[in-house]
């Protein structure tokens, strides 16, 4: 894996990116809806893989 790897995104800088409380990005977690991953004892997410979320559509199932 090369020095570009995308970063990692703490719970309060992707509900930042996506406008939201950090409590929906709680609860979209809850319900297995965003793609998030656990790392230790906090969520992280790659925003490429929120974007494609988004983009699907099924962040409209909230």
């Amino acid at each position: 894996m090369g020095l570009d790897a995308e970063n990692w995104c703490s719970l309060e800088e992707i509900a930042e990116y996506l406008g939201v409380t950090k409590d929906t990005i709680r609860n979209w977690i809850k319900k297995a809806h965003v793609p998030a991953h656990k790392i230790g004892r906090q969520w992280k997410f790659k925003i490429s893989e929120v974007d494609n979320w988004v983009k699907s559509g099924k962040s409209a199932l909230d």
